[in-house]
């Protein structure tokens, strides 16, 4: 965690929170990260109006070398990695047989070495299943969690103040646009269906621009220097409290907690970002192509408006969310929004209707339709 007066740590909030180093890392001497620094309120203020300093070094890192180690996560996982080149991220799924989401992870290249970091507690499960599908492939995946840090820059100035680090022209996201159901083989381009722009970080480590920012992985011993450079050129430090309020009016879903058991890519908006719809066989690809050529996913992800009036405290993930008295969907992520007010990522049944008179446990919830 960033020593910064004020800072209140996750586990001193709610000891079961999701958002602590899993127990593998935090025994190799992971800390935890930062709730917020005294006024979550103005933390998100400032990541959506300019830029802050989020630590997310809870997240797990597993760095790929070996010469194989493109094509081998090629055919792997979701994404189109064939193409992928050094210093270019992208997003990655590993899919069951059914094609529900396992994993997702975020991917950066750098020429020697293929870095995946994940949701923490997801780690050693993604790790367990590329060890399984080494075989005689030249790959060398390991847990490098305790030796690097990821920290973000979130805000629209996140690539100015990375300029403080050395680190200059880094391109906006490059989006390949979804195709319509039934579209022609060979339509889409052989890339990944997102590439963001990544740079060397002069003393280690790696910046890569991403969704909500700049992400930043660091060598462990570094983190403080890093830390001091960015607020000796006046960046502030924000708390994760304010991340997850900014990626939950994103509506940018997080593996593990907006998606259950059930969840197929279409679901949660996941088609755009970390699958790539003509890439060939992989696992769960079947299905994949199956609901994108019909159309129909099963459930979709909103962003739910709740009253906030029979209680102040969000719903805790996984409360059902009722219409008429009957489960229709789940709640993911709930966060105060400084704007928003309460609000909530749920995954509902594809047919409820945006006007539709939802509750969340005793509090009324509407969907956002926008």
């Amino acid at each position: 965690m960033i020593d910064i007066a004020g800072a209140v740590a996750v586990e001193a909030i709610d000891e079961a929170s999701r958002d602590q180093p899993a127990p593998e890392h935090r025994a190799a001497g992971v800390r935890g990260v930062a709730a917020h620094y005294g006024d979550p309120m103005r933390e998100q203020r400032t990541l959506e109006a300019a830029v802050g300093l989020v630590d997310r070094s809870h997240r797990g890192v597993v760095a790929v070398g070996g010469a194989e180690r493109i094509s081998w996560l090629h055919t792997l996982t979701s994404q189109h990695l064939a193409a992928l080149r050094s210093w270019q991220g992208t997003e990655l799924l590993v899919l069951s047989p059914h094609g529900h989401v396992e994993q997702h992870a975020m991917v950066t290249e750098d020429g020697e070495t293929t870095w995946l970091d994940t949701e923490p507690g997801m780690t050693a499960g993604l790790l367990a299943y590329l060890e399984r599908m080494r075989f005689f492939s030249k790959v060398e995946p390991r847990d490098v969690t305790a030796d690097h840090a990821l920290l973000s820059l979130v805000g629209p100035e996140a690539e100015a103040a990375a300029a403080a680090l050395g680190v200059t022209g880094l391109a906006g996201p490059d989006v390949v646009a979804v195709p319509g159901p039934k579209f022609r083989s060979g339509e889409l381009p052989p890339r990944p269906s997102v590439v963001y722009d990544a740079r060397s970080l002069p003393d280690g480590g790696w910046a890569r621009r991403g969704p909500l920012g700049v992400d930043l992985l660091v060598p462990r011993p570094a983190t403080g220097q890093v830390v001091a450079e960015l607020r000796g050129a006046g960046v502030p430090v924000a708390g994760l409290w304010a991340y997850e309020a900014v990626r939950v009016a994103a509506r940018l879903p997080r593996a593990g907690v907006d998606t259950d058991h059930r969840t197929i890519p279409a679901e949660v908006g996941l088609i755009g970002s970390a699958v790539h719809l003509d890439k060939g066989c992989y696992r769960g690809q079947e299905t994949v192509a199956r609901v994108h050529n019909l159309g129909k996913p099963p459930r979709r992800l909103v962003l739910l408006h709740l009253d906030g009036v029979t209680t102040d405290q969000p719903p805790a993930t996984g409360t059902p969310v009722t219409l008429d008295g009957r489960a229709v969907g789940f709640v993911g992520t709930a966060v105060h929004h400084h704007e928003l007010g309460q609000v909530a990522l749920a995954v509902v049944k594809r047919n409820v209707a945006d006007d539709a008179r939802l509750l969340v446990g005793e509090s009324a919830a509407a969907i956002d339709p926008t």
